[in-house]
């Protein structure tokens, strides 16, 4: 059985002898312990692989320290994490702003390196990403703060930068969809630790449908439905179970009702969960020791019966001390119990 084989398996919810895995270092980390990193990469082998066919932010370099992407946003890049300096949109207003074109992001260079990509990787599961989801995009365009507040004091503007941001997506996908991939990995951050950020009704006023019809026409396309989302979403699992989310990845343990246990005995039958690994607790500040049993705890309970993929909730961090990473590489790749 290939490794996209295994992954499809999975998804499908069958119970597996060996469970597929994915390991990511932040960039930060790679730097940090580039002596044991080609250890680390030739031991690693991902069962799946993301492209990015489409550069959805296409930023220019401003001076050594700022970028401004497509949107006219301007970004911070010399300080960790980059962040969000200054919005392109700065008045709930379309008048003096000019939303980008489809035309404007496509790079048939770039969609042939993917497609090298994809033919050089065949027996992986691959997924295309779109960048920021609906909900992200709105606050990298007009900042975090108007972002919240217009979506309740300018709720018609919102939705018609919500219907702006959507119908731009929707031709990402359909760049994506001509290509031979397994999936769309999809990507927005609805939580934080506490919640939904927008708030359960907000989000299903506003996101719910537009997420919806982006789902269906990946999967009328044969293609799986995969999102990366960040924090507690426990409060909309039952909308992301019905509008056909196939794989939900991060499942941060750490947010409010995220404990992967509990959502796998509540939805382990109709979603796959893909991550689980604490990020901010058992990976930076966990014994080697205590790391071992929690994996191995992952493979054998979040496994059963398939739908589950093993990875970190995030990347692995700098701060993520070395005999951690040792422990996790082992354990993934070998998954010895």
């Amino acid at each position: 059985m290939t490794q996209k084989e295994l992954v499809y398996e999975v998804i499908n919810h069958k119970q597996t002898d060996f469970i597929p895995y994915t390991i990511d270092f932040e960039e930060e980390t790679i730097e940090k312990y580039k002596k044991f990193y080609d250890i680390w990469k030739e031991k690693i082998k991902n069962y799946i692989l993301s492209v990015s066919p489409i550069d959805t932010e296409k930023r220019k370099e401003m001076d050594k320290n700022y970028v401004i992407d497509i949107y006219g946003s301007i970004w911070r890049i010399d300080l960790k994490p980059m962040h969000l300096e200054k919005p392109g949109l700065t008045q709930p207003d379309f008048k003096n702003y000019r939303f980008p074109d489809i035309e404007e992001f496509i790079e048939e260079e770039r969609i042939c390196e993917v497609k090298r990509f994809i033919e050089e990787n065949k027996d992986k599961f691959i997924v295309a990403r779109i960048g920021f989801g609906l909900f992200e995009r709105t606050w990298t365009i007009c900042g975090f703060e108007n972002a919240l507040i217009w979506s309740v004091t300018k709720p018609d503007f919102y939705e018609e930068l919500l219907n702006k941001i959507y119908k731009l997506q929707n031709s990402f996908l359909d760049i994506c969809l001509e290509l031979p991939i397994d999936g769309v990995m999809f990507s927005d951050d609805w939580g934080d630790q506490r919640g939904v950020i927008l708030g359960p009704e907000r989000w299903r006023k506003f996101i719910k449908g537009k997420v919806a019809k982006l789902y269906e026409k990946v999967k009328k396309s044969g293609k799986v439905v995969l999102s990366h989302c960040c924090g507690s979403i426990y409060d909309i699992m039952d909308d992301i179970v019905e509008i056909g989310l196939d794989v939900l990845q991060s499942v941060q343990p750490e947010a409010r009702n995220m404990n992967p246990y509990n959502l796998k005995r509540r939805y382990g039958d109709k979603i796959t969960f893909w991550g689980g690994l604490g990020s901010q607790s058992i990976i930076p500040f966990g014994k080697p020791e205590q790391l071992k049993k929690e994996i191995e705890r992952l493979c054998k309970e979040m496994g059963k019966g398939g739908g589950y993929i093993l990875g970190c909730a995030k990347p692995i961090r700098p701060e993520t001390p070395l005999e951690n990473i040792i422990t996790i590489v082992e354990m993934f790749t070998s998954q010895r119990f």
